[in-house]
């Protein structure tokens, strides 16, 4: 069953992408790629996706993405300071122009007073430019989280470098 949701959405972001000769990365936790499914499902995204991380642990964001463990033992996985880093190692080993990251909570479990399930954290960023980054609560269960997340972040990605 095709999403139109997500099939619009990925439609602007690759005619946005395109249109500015641009490639686009990805390095997902919680939501385990689907922001990659998300955008290859769209005929033509060869021309604008280059590649996609799925780096569930910390052991794969240090090894893959080359995030601290520092950052990781000071900030945690789920944090703007871990994101940031994702979305800096994603153009670092890719080659993309622009890059995307995302780490959260999807739940049931796992979550704690300071960052309760439904908390997610996001990262872009572009060649020579300071990521920007974001974090947000959303309800609902675990495929509810995992989808609110893989929406806020194609659509901030279009607001953000539009």
């Amino acid at each position: 069953m095709i999403d139109i949701e997500f099939a619009t959405l990925s439609r602007l972001v690759g005619e946005h992408l395109a249109a500015r000769g641009w490639r686009l990365a990805t390095a997902e936790s919680c939501t385990g790629g689907w922001v990659a499914e998300v955008v290859t499902a769209t005929a033509g995204s060869s021309g604008w996706f280059d590649c996609g991380f799925i780096t569930y642990s910390n052991d794969a964001k240090c090894a893959l993405l080359g995030v601290s463990p520092m950052t990781l033992a000071r900030y945690g996985a789920v944090s703007e300071q871990t994101t940031a880093a994702m979305a800096r190692g994603t153009l670092e080993r890719s080659e993309a122009d622009l890059a995307l990251s995302i780490s959260g909570v999807a739940g049931p479990t796992g979550g704690s007073p300071s960052k309760p399930v439904g908390t997610v954290c996001f990262g872009w960023a572009r060649n020579a430019e300071t990521p920007q980054t974001a974090t947000c609560h959303f309800d609902g269960d675990r495929e509810a989280v995992r989808r609110q997340a893989v929406l806020f972040a194609l659509t901030e990605l279009l607001r953000r470098y539009t």
